[in-house]
């Protein structure tokens, strides 16, 4: 029989039993915010209205995936890669449903959990036969800031409203709320001042830290109520398997399938360099088992929209895992044990998910952390940084992700070909650019 030094190589990794163990918990510390967030961000739109999704199966099918993935991660691939539902994905999910309602389809989020299924096959299909370096290609660097910078402004100003800072202001759309102090505001800054004073003293789980610390506030405000902390997830209607796949393949909803497959492709991309420079898993330019990564990730996205989820991807959080000295798979086994057993808090996470303020805080932080992107951005070639701007101001301003990008994606090939640039952009850029213009004139 395996032991466990056997199957993870913890000798030969130069590792111990009680670090991976370790390192597992404080990836989990660190990206277990996700078990709040998901339930409140896929359960409403932008508006507040129900998206048609139950948050106890939303919370049964984040924690059953993230902890799905992670454990694939770590006994297929073998490295220290935690997976749950990405933030910006999830949002764009909801933009989704948004669009989907808004062009008349009878079933949006079933026709969503289609698009993602569809996306994470093709994902599958592309690391199997090892295509993804074509499709990596095919979006600058530039583009891909351009998008994980929008959608972090965008995260950021859904958690300022969510928090009442931001508020509806007439003849300004927007503004700061004539209420600063009211107590919505002062859980939200609690959180915020929690979460920044904790990254900055390099604290582990400091967005969870946030989310506890507003919780507490919310309950001596009155603003929560104490339900229980054991329990499994209440689920008020079932959503897993009730994915349209007819809808989803029509010619509507083929830019959305295209924006999901690049947004996974590229997370996991960033996440498997980033990872891979910390933890010296690059050997001389290549990360050995790289396709086994890209395959856990497209699995864990496929698993995710069966059960009733957003894409789900590898997490740039497991960097505190491998800061921590986490080396082997052990790490994102012991992450994904770790998200079943938080199916066990259910009336706890439940409570803390219906009350925006709480969760308000992890959005802004994890917004700031994405608009950073801002700054790998070539911002003197024009040709690059104007579709790139047009993304970042798209995304929050249309109060719409797909939109956002659409507008960033359609008018990269025309600057580069009005620069004289035209051959630096893939072909398969012009042709998602295409589709995406053909959408907006004959559908939209």
């Amino acid at each position: 029989m395996l032991s466990l030094d056997g199957i993870f190589r913890l000798s030969e990794n130069n590792t111990t039993l009680k670090t991976e163990l370790l390192a597992g918990l404080t990836t989990f510390l660190t990206m277990a915010y996700i078990i709040f967030v998901q339930p409140a961000v896929l359960s409403k739109d932008f508006t507040g209205q129900p998206t048609g999704l139950d948050p106890g199966a939303i919370l049964l099918a984040t924690c059953l995936v993230s902890a799905f993935a992670s454990i694939l991660m770590g006994f297929y691939a073998r490295y220290p890669i935690a997976l749950a539902p990405g933030m910006g994905e999830n949002f764009f999910f909801v933009s989704l449903i948004m669009s989907l309602a808004s062009m008349g389809f009878p079933d949006p989020w079933q026709t969503a959990f289609g698009v993602v299924f569809i996306a994470g096959l093709l994902f599958w299909l592309i690391s199997f036969f090892k295509l993804r370096r074509f499709l990596t290609a095919s979006v600058s660097t530039d583009l891909r800031n351009g998008i994980a910078a929008g959608i972090g402004l965008f995260i950021a100003f859904i958690g300022f409203r969510n928090g009442g800072i931001i508020v509806d202001k007439p003849g300004t759309l927007v503004g700061l709320t004539d209420n600063l102090f009211s107590k919505d505001t002062f859980v939200c800054i609690t959180g915020l001042i929690i979460v920044v004073t904790l990254t900055i003293r390099n604290v582990n789980g400091a967005i969870l830290w946030g989310i506890a610390g507003a919780t507490v506030v919310s309950f001596f405000l009155n603003k929560i109520s104490y339900n229980g902390l054991f329990g499994l997830p209440e689920v008020g209607s079932h959503i897993a398997f009730h994915m349209n796949f007819k809808s989803a393949l029509s010619l509507q909803c083929l830019p959305f399938i295209a924006i999901f497959l690049f947004m996974d492709l590229f997370d996991t991309t960033g996440t498997l360099l980033a990872v891979g420079e910390q933890g010296g898993f690059i050997k001389k330019g290549d990360f050995p088992r790289a396709d086994r990564v890209y395959m856990a990730d497209a699995t864990g996205t496929v698993a995710g929209s069966l059960l009733g989820t957003s894409t789900v991807t590898s997490y740039i959080e497991s960097a505190s895992g491998i800061a921590c000295g986490g080396k082997t798979g052990l790490t994102a086994v012991t992450t994904g044990i770790l998200f079943l057993l938080a199916l066990l808090f259910s009336p706890l996470i439940g409570m803390i998910a219906n009350y925006p303020p709480v969760t308000s805080s992890a959005l802004i932080f994890v917004g700031t952390m994405m608009t950073g992107n801002v700054a790998k951005i070539a911002w003197n070639d024009y040709s690059e940084s104007f579709p790139a701007f047009l993304i970042i101001v798209g995304i929050p301003l249309s109060y719409s992700i797909s939109d956002g990008i659409a507008l960033g994606v359609m008018s990269y090939p025309v600057v580069k070909l009005l620069s004289g640039k035209g051959g630096e952009v893939h072909k398969a850029m012009y042709i998602t650019a295409l589709l995406i213009f053909l959408y907006f004139v004959f559908v939209r």
